[in-house]
């Protein structure tokens, strides 16, 4: 127990001076039960060190994925920290805990006085496992770092949020007053291919080994796992991520994925649907409610821009990382659907076209409340400068 004791305490030093996620500012922090759900670093942990060196309560950080809970229950341990005074349980990496979900539904149950919040891969599904936390806890979503974000972190501007009706009805003036301040399209290039995730402040020389290290750590120790993945499941699962990473984005054709991969349909559309709840890959479907996994999506991306360049360091599309850069800023606080014209629908009311400076408005005549994300530094009118797109969250 002090060993662990301990390791909170020092943990909760080391983020004092971190600059705080957009999600620090949106969760509600009063709620009894949290969890946070991302892709690993993208700053879950962080999240949880810069709530307990801030909060009065006596609290203490546990990675639940730490030898010691191979052989000791959760409940019995909060049980004795309860005694010592402790009213705050941060608990990280839950998916790597045989009983998550029965010993927070136990916990949230037995205690009214005590405050969990725990982290989790994007996989985890509250409503499975032993005990269904859907009606118990307050769940957020925390993605990458936006365009915004890592312009702040990086270059530690204070740069606020704009809605996505402040971009369609003001950009002309939006961009305009950013760019009078920072040389944008240089930053926002960089962006796309290290400033997803923000490891990228610890090393960008390091980045792509440690984007390659946390797909992997993804694949093994988060995905496998927890959805009970054969070891040749994973294989093909693999096999499957680079050839669509060699074609992205991707019109898919299952049964020609099928028989290249030598395995069944149906198990083709299961893994894609994996790989898009672990936000490895992004699946555009025309409507994003009532889908089932086994209804084919109708387009196939790499979940962000830096996953292109990884995969494809010098020969990444610029069409392609252009969408995908949208369609991921954009689907962290809107809905993204596939659209009759167009490249994407958002919130079943906007159509977007994305593309270069070359691009005119003849490419939207006659859609209803359609606009042009361009790669152009300011606008007019419908044409609309892409990076700002990346100032939504």
């Amino acid at each position: 127990m002090e060993v662990l004791i301990k390791k909170s305490e020092r943990k909760a030093k080391s983020v004092k001076e971190k600059q705080k996620r957009y999600l620090y500012h949106q969760i509600d922090w009063t709620q009894s039960l949290i969890l946070i759900l991302g892709y690993r670093g993208s700053g879950k942990t962080t999240l949880l060190l810069q709530y307990l060196s801030t909060s009065d309560k006596k609290g203490i950080y546990l990675s639940l994925d730490d030898f010691y809970f191979e052989t000791h229950r959760l409940v019995a341990f909060v049980n004795e920290l309860y005694e010592l005074g402790y009213r705050l349980f941060l608990l990280d990496e839950v998916h790597r805990y045989a009983f998550w979900s029965k010993d927070l539904k136990q916990l949230y149950d037995d205690y009214d006085d005590i405050q969990v919040i725990a982290t989790g891969s994007s996989i985890l599904d509250i409503s499975r496992g032993n005990a269904d936390l859907s009606r118990r806890a307050s769940v957020y979503h925390l993605h990458g770092l936006s365009f915004r974000e890592y312009l702040n972190f990086q270059y530690r501007t204070d740069l606020s949020s704009f809605t996505l009706d402040d971009i369609l009805t003001k950009h002309h003036a939006l961009a305009p007053e950013l760019l009078d301040n920072i040389p944008v399209q240089s930053y926002f290039q960089d962006y796309l291919k290290f400033g997803y995730f923000p490891f990228f402040l610890e090393s960008k020389i390091g980045y792509s080994q440690k984007l390659q290290e946390t797909i992997q750590l993804v694949i093994d120790t988060d995905i496998a796992p927890f959805e009970e993945l054969q070891h040749s499941t994973v294989r093909t699962l693999k096999k499957l991520l680079v050839v669509l990473s060699e074609s992205v984005p991707f019109t898919p054709n299952i049964n020609k994925l099928a028989e290249k991969l030598e395995t069944p349909r149906n198990t083709i559309l299961r893994l894609l649907d994996i790989l898009d709840q672990a936000q490895i890959l992004k699946l555009l479907r025309s409507a994003t409610k009532g889908i089932s996994y086994l209804q084919k999506p109708d387009k196939i991306y790499l979940q962000n821009p830096n996953f292109i360049h990884l995969f494809s360091p010098t020969m990444a599309n610029v069409g392609n990382v252009r969408e995908t850069f949208f369609i991921n800023q954009l689907s962290a606080v809107h809905k993204v659907t596939s659209p009759k014209y167009g490249d994407f629908m958002v919130d079943d009311a906007y159509v977007f076209e994305v593309g270069g400076g070359s691009k005119t408005t003849d490419q939207i005549q006659g859609i209803p409340n359609a606009y042009l994300a361009l790669d152009i530094e300011s606008g007019n009118g419908k044409r609309i400068p892409l990076w700002l797109f990346g100032m939504l969250y």
